[in-house]
């Protein structure tokens, strides 16, 4: 079984569709606020997500959206990866809520390999959509990926 891919294998137009989507729960966001220490009544409080905000309940951590939607990409993207070299851009293109289930979609935008040869960059913007298909966030990111020569250097072999 593979899990991730080599350098050779991205081409730049490409769009991949990453499956499965992940529902996220209350219990998911209530953690996520909890261990990020981001104590905003606006995530944690629905008395007060009632009472005070547009949307009247709590919305989803935002980087708890981000972390979903790359992690969602690991197994096509970065699974072989050297390093995530940049976060590029983030924007949070709409609400999320428990109960939404989220879906990500990468296009690759430029490939270049380095001047070692043995690895490149992988330049890419993944989009992450609710169950009803609104974009909910989008990113661009720089991934370092080896090449197949780099794995018979015996360097980055996986299992």
């Amino acid at each position: 079984m593979t899990f991730g891919r080599y350098f050779e294998d991205f081409r730049a137009g490409e769009v991949m569709k990453h499956w499965p989507g992940r529902t996220i729960s209350e219990a998911d966001n209530t953690w996520f606020s909890l261990l990020t220490q981001n104590q905003n009544p606006l995530h944690i409080d629905s008395n007060y997500a009632e009472k005070h905000t547009q949307h009247a309940r709590p919305l989803v951590v935002g980087t708890l959206v981000f972390a979903i939607a790359v992690g969602q990409t690991v197994a096509d993207v970065s699974g072989r990866a050297i390093a995530n070299l940049e976060y590029e851009r983030v924007t949070h293109d709409g609400p999320v809520f428990a109960g939404d289930t989220i879906y990500t979609s990468s296009t690759i935008l430029e490939t270049k390999l380095s001047s070692r040869g043995d690895r490149g960059v992988v330049y890419l913007e993944t989009v992450a959509t609710n169950q009803r298909g609104e974009k909910v966030l989008t990113l661009r990111r720089r991934v370092l990926i080896p090449t197949r020569a780099h794995a018979t250097l015996g360097e980055g072999k996986l299992p």
